[in-house]
């Protein structure tokens, strides 16, 4: 493991446990305070917090597999874990979204009334502080390393955030009479716990159905190539995802007459530039002979 990678094992290790920490905490308050209270915007909240914990340890697992070296086995490392977990936290995500749904539109349809309690209020103001300080951290630490699985759980931090805000209005509402909102507020719970998890599955499944390099790195690529006036052609440039960064796959053109020795060291040079971009892992760079239909293949 080169020293970046160990850096960023340890960054995500500790933000996995200090999420895992936090969350337990919360889900215990909020259990119980949500179910003596009768809240469904609460319950809903604790229920959040059961998939938190559950997204902090798929964090923290999907990091130590990632982490691992390149092997035998796998050539290019164990990257593709953080995106795999992170699948399965957006799965949990949703399935937890779809449970809270249908009580909170239960609690409206049968009329449950939210018993006001103090307690309530406190909880919520613990959980936005803890949440706050959980969303700081874990936002710190992915702009160091930008690792997706911190990405999920910085989403994930936010958003319960605004969620618990909510509950906490749904709450002193409840003090007027006015219990219909703790309902809604339930259901709109969910749905941005259903939201946050689509988006983050739709990005983990992009990466692990080999989904291209995005536009603007590309463009890039293609300035530093035709920054060589030894290439005549480009004819064709392919990528693949390796954890958060991309191999890249180039079959460039030049004068037939140049020598092996020649063509093979701008091959290297090329390979070794784009290699030190910020999301390219390894440039692959193939030397064909430039012929008169390459002109038409030059990106």
């Amino acid at each position: 493991m080169n020293e970046n990678n160990e850096e960023r094992y340890k960054i995500t290790k500790k933000v996995g446990i200090y999420g895992i920490i936090g969350n337990v905490f919360l889900l215990i308050i909020k259990t119980i305070v949500g179910f003596t209270s009768k809240s469904q915007a609460m319950i809903a909240d604790s229920i959040n917090s059961a998939g938190d914990i559950f997204a902090s340890l798929m964090a923290f697992i999907g990091n130590k597999i990632a982490s691992a070296p390149k092997d035998e086995d796998h050539n290019f490392g164990h990257g593709k874990a953080e995106y795999l977990f992170s699948l399965f936290i957006a799965i949990s995500m949703i399935l937890v979204s779809i449970k809270t749904i249908i009580d909170a539109i239960t609690s409206l349809v049968n009329g449950s009334e939210l018993k006001f309690s103090w307690w309530l209020i406190i909880v919520c103001i613990v959980t936005i502080i803890v949440k706050l300080s959980l969303y700081t951290y874990t936002k710190i630490a992915y702009k160091k390393c930008k690792n997706i699985l911190l990405e999920a759980n910085m989403e994930d931090h936010r958003n319960d955030c605004i969620i618990t805000t909510f509950t906490l209005i749904s709450a002193l509402l409840s003090v007027k009479g006015i219990h219909w909102f703790d309902g809604v507020v339930g259901i709109g719970i969910s749905i941005w716990i259903c939201k946050t998890g689509i988006e983050i599955f739709m990005e983990s499944y992009n990466i692990l159905m080999d989904i291209s390099i995005d536009e603007e790195t590309k463009d890039i690529i293609l300035d530093v190539i035709h920054a060589y006036k030894d290439v005549k052609a480009i004819n064709n440039i392919s990528s693949t995802p390796v954890g958060n960064k991309y191999i890249i796959f180039l079959v460039i053109a030049v004068d037939g007459n140049m020598t092996t020795f020649e063509s093979h060291k701008l091959a290297d040079e090329l390979e070794n530039t784009i290699a030190e971009l910020d999301n390219v892992y390894k440039a692959i760079v193939h030397v064909e002979p430039f012929l008169d239909e390459n002109e038409d293949k030059d990106i």
